[in-house]
């Protein structure tokens, strides 16, 4: 694969509790474990980071699949919620939901769109067959 960009982030403490900033500064911030995993909340957390870079991944690939086949999709919006729990082999999975509010077309478009833009965002290429992800319109 060649390359088109690379996207650098160092994360330093105890990792969950600890600190993260990307190499041009755009993003330094505090992480926190989540009050629902017995952390002390108060900062963000890689599910979240995750959930809001798949969102708007996967809204840009939604985008281009619709343009490519002439729907206009100005007043989209995709909400993606990330599941974090034991995987049942000693370590941890995740899961994706994947929610579109899609109100310009009718659902069986919005429902052809989201299995397109699923197979050329490269967040859903990246984890397809590691993350169970369900697609769904509202």
């Amino acid at each position: 694969m060649q390359v088109s960009y690379r996207a650098s982030a160092t994360a330093d403490g105890d990792g969950r509790n600890g600190h993260s900033r990307t190499s041009d500064g755009q993003l330094d911030f505090q992480l926190a474990v989540p009050k629902e995993m017995g952390g002390p909340g108060g900062g963000t957390n890689p599910e979240q980071l995750f959930a809001a870079g798949y969102a708007a991944c996967f809204l840009s690939a939604l985008k281009l699949v619709a343009r490519k086949q002439g729907v206009d999709l100005t007043d989209a919006a995709i909400t993606v919620d990330i599941g974090l729990g034991p995987n049942g082999q000693g370590g941890f999975g995740l899961e994706a939901a994947i929610e579109a509010e899609l109100p310009s077309v009718d659902e069986d478009t919005a429902r052809r769109l989201l299995d397109l833009a699923h197979h050329v965002c490269p967040y859903s290429n990246a984890i397809r067959g590691n993350v169970e992800v369900t697609l769904t319109v509202a």
